[in-house]
């Protein structure tokens, strides 16, 4: 029998998504294979885990899960979370071959590129524009410091291999009918190191490498779009054998601003209008990234009518110059008229034309219609 996911996560089933993240963030450091290599059930238990945030990360397997359970879950055609590749799990927290290859089937003891790694930060539409620096905190694998990466224990030191007498690499000889093979592979009594660690390191467990939160302050340039990474070449996990460090993503998120919406480098405004306003004409006052900015409203103005400002939008990412502002016209009708009110309607209705309207069906049709 499967264990209840919110269950296998500690979590009620009001958790939130970042609690569902962290949940699964702080589980896999604990009981990761290569992390908890005492516990013989230390894999099965974490595939537990990631299938369970795999499922409870999205929100339409979610929903189904918690509305019918597993069997639900069958019925509505998702995956067989069971079966999914929870290397991809780990790997959206920590990026590639975090815990090395045992686990994911890489060769042994050979030089391996770190992980990239992902970070998020939040900015406003205003910090978009004008480009902006922020700090950003992220997690990598780097060196362990009391060993030194060696992940041998303070004080202390490896043993040459004697299976392999340090080379790191063992030679078997196969008889058959059609001949002796050869073949070579990396030595397991050593794990392809060439030396075996007697008394390992408390803190890395003989890995030599350990997770450890890190800060920079990242520099966001001005026209970013909401959801676009900054590559960081080199920032991020350490190299396992000397392999080169990983690179680090920061995904940046753009705030939606309460008035204006972004369109490509354009900004969007809606423009709220009476019927008196857009037939009689005003100017009104306009948000902008700068401030406010007039906008005169025509006389006779029609529903969805644009007014552009030149230059008053995104600067380009790439590129000079700037978008534009477009100021679209709501026109609203009002509800709930009183006797007088719809008396005085009647009476203008009664004093215009259809020549008065550009339109095939004027606003004088439109009251009578409404008003018969």
């Amino acid at each position: 029998m499967k264990r209840d996911y919110y269950d296998v996560l500690g979590l009620s089933r009001t958790a939130s998504e970042a609690d569902i993240k962290k949940a699964f963030r702080a589980l896999a450091r604990e009981i990761h294979p290569d992390v908890n290599r005492s516990d013989p059930q230390a894999e099965t238990k974490f595939k537990e885990a990631a299938e369970a945030y795999e499922c409870l990360s999205n929100p339409e397997s979610r929903a189904t899960f918690d509305r019918y359970g597993f069997e639900g879950l069958k019925r509505g055609g998702f995956q067989d979370f069971s079966q999914f590749s929870f290397e991809d799990i780990i790997r959206s927290f920590f990026g590639e071959g975090l815990f090395g290859e045992e686990l994911f089937g890489g060769g042994w003891g050979r030089p391996a590129r770190g992980a990239d790694v992902a970070a998020t930060v939040e900015i406003t539409l205003e910090d978009a524009a004008a480009g902006v620096t922020r700090e950003i905190e992220y997690e990598v694998v780097d060196r362990c410091s009391p060993c030194e990466g060696s992940g041998v224990a303070p004080g202390t030191s490896s043993e040459t291999c004697a299976a392999c007498n340090g080379n790191g690499q063992v030679r078997t000889v196969t008889r058959s009918a059609f001949g002796q093979f050869v073949r070579s592979g990396p030595c397991k009594a050593c794990a392809g190191k060439g030396s075996i660690i007697s008394i390992p390191c408390e803190d890395c467990r003989g890995r030599g490498l350990v997770m450890a939160h890190q800060k920079l302050d990242l520099d966001i340039p001005a026209g970013i779009e909401d959801g676009q990474s900054i590559r960081l070449s080199g920032k991020g996990s350490l190299g396992e054998h000397g392999g080169p460090p990983g690179d680090l993503y920061a995904r940046v998120m753009v705030k939606e601003h309460d008035k204006l919406a972004r369109d490509g480098n354009d900004l969007v405004y809606h423009q709220v209008l009476t019927i008196i306003d857009a037939a009689i004409g005003m100017t009104v006052m306009v948000p902008t990234l700068e401030g406010e900015a007039e906008v005169e409203v025509k006389p006779g103005t029609q529903f969805g009518e644009v007014r552009v400002l030149k230059g008053k939008g995104m600067p380009l990412l790439r590129g000079r110059g700037k978008g534009d502002l477009k100021v679209i016209m709501d026109i609203i009708v009002p509800r709930n008229l009183d006797n007088e009110q719809k008396e005085l309607l009647m009476r203008f209705a009664e004093t215009t034309s259809d020549k008065n309207y550009h339109r095939d069906e004027g606003l004088l049709d439109k009251i009578r219609a409404a008003f018969s």
